[in-house]
């Protein structure tokens, strides 16, 4: 009698490691690269602003920069010609609202910056785009009471866009 649940005990574990291997839920690593093979260098190109705040541009294309040679297997290149890659874009909006305000003075004590891009990456050697107008929202909130400035929360909305924009970049599963 222990024989035969032994060897039923065996069938159905032998029977569950199969299913769970033809599901797909035995085999959910991979050694592969988040990001597109046969890229090795990037040139960020200044972000176009047609937003009316100015600057954001430069902390967008400063931060997406750094985020790349830090996050990626990319390196960046400051000359087109030497690169693999292109990336470009625009910042299409950069807004300002209270997100709470002081009730006897209504005067803002909390207040957010919020940014939206289009992004478009090239492969240069193949012409292909491997972002074509890729639409990436981030935001920052910042107080006055705390000695933050528009300034800060831009500059930290910018560098969460550009922390979208690299997530972007990876290769699609």
């Amino acid at each position: 009698m222990v024989k035969e649940a032994g060897k039923v005990g065996i069938v159905v574990f032998a029977a569950a490691a199969i299913c769970l291997t033809v599901c797909g839920c035995g085999g959910g690593y991979s050694n592969e690269s988040l990001y597109p093979a046969g890229v090795r260098s990037v040139y960020v190109e200044m972000f176009d602003n047609q937003s009316f705040r100015r600057g954001i541009e430069y902390e967008l294309t400063d931060a997406l920069a750094k985020r790349i040679e830090a996050g990626t297997p990319y390196k960046i290149v400051s000359d087109s010609s030497r690169a693999d890659t292109v990336i470009s874009g625009r910042i299409v909006q950069a807004s300002d609202s209270a997100l709470s305000t002081e009730r006897q003075t209504g005067r803002a004590l909390e207040r957010q910056v919020r940014l939206r891009a289009v992004v478009d990456w090239k492969n240069l050697k193949t012409g292909e785009l491997l972002i074509d107008n890729g639409q990436v929202n981030a935001s920052a909130s910042y107080s006055q009471w705390q000695n933050q400035g528009f300034a800060y929360g831009s500059a930290v909305a910018a560098n969460n866009l550009a922390e979208k924009i690299v997530e972007l970049m990876e290769a699609g599963w």
